[in-house]
């Protein structure tokens, strides 16, 4: 089909603490939206699962090396830089010490988030958590 853009595909961490908290990263300078609040991960490199790749980005990312990954949700997004499939994934289970190895910035969050700007990508995992956990009200600061 002309003017399709092939996704890229890209593993999300989508991290619960024993509280139920789930971590949130900022975007590093000089990437793509830029201070805007996320989960962490990233592109899934050719031949890769969605495992490998999250076990690996988060590791790159964040110096900790993950748990049994959950697979939860598949989204697609049209950014106006790149169209991306997010295959988002539960991991409750990491071990290490977390390090900021990109000078990002990181939170952990309940619902409503306090951290803002919130990445658009990240907006519909907000309400899949809303949906889960009863939560009514706005999930993040517009």
């Amino acid at each position: 089909m002309s003017g399709e853009r092939a996704p890229v595909d890209v593993a999300v961490g989508v991290l619960i603490d024993g509280d139920g908290r789930f971590l949130l990263t900022s975007r590093p300078e000089g990437k793509v939206y830029a201070g805007y609040w996320e989960y962490p991960g990233g592109k899934l490199e050719a031949g890769e699962s969605v495992e490998a790749a999250l076990r690996r980005e988060l590791h790159e990312e964040l110096g900790i090396t993950i748990g049994a990954v959950h697979p939860w949700r598949i989204e697609l997004v049209d950014y106006p830089h790149a169209r991306v499939r997010l295959h988002f994934c539960k991991v409750y289970e990491w071990s290490g010490d977390f390090e900021m190895r990109e000078q990002q910035a990181m939170a952990w969050q309940t619902l409503p988030v306090a951290v803002r700007p919130v990445l658009p990508g990240t907006v519909p995992v907000l309400q899949w958590f809303a949906e889960e956990r009863g939560f009514a009200g706005a999930t993040h600061a517009a």
